[in-house]
């Protein structure tokens, strides 16, 4: 079985912290990412959701890093921060 590579090691003073992959991190990442983009925009996930068509299961899924956003999903958040009414008129 190959093991990841790990790019946070464990802290050995703390009992509670643990290795993080580099799959971890960029799962991590993403999800601040489309969290932020949400937040930023005062929305709730049901209404970002609603506005920009993504279902609101997957939506907690990215945001809670259960699963990692796909390129495609990130690109989409990523425009939708910098022009959210145009896309939500482009979708509705």
């Amino acid at each position: 079985m190959k093991k990841e590579n790990m790019v946070i090691p464990a802290d050995p003073s703390d009992a509670e912290d643990f290795d993080v992959t580099a799959e971890a991190l960029d799962r991590g990442q993403r999800a601040r990412l489309i969290r932020m983009t949400r937040t930023g925009l005062g929305l709730s996930q049901a209404e970002f959701a609603s506005r920009f068509q993504v279902p609101v299961g997957t939506l907690r899924d990215w945001e809670q890093a259960r699963v990692t956003a796909p390129d495609f999903a990130v690109a989409y958040v990523r425009v939708i921060g910098q022009h959210p009414d145009l896309v939500a008129k482009a979708v509705a």
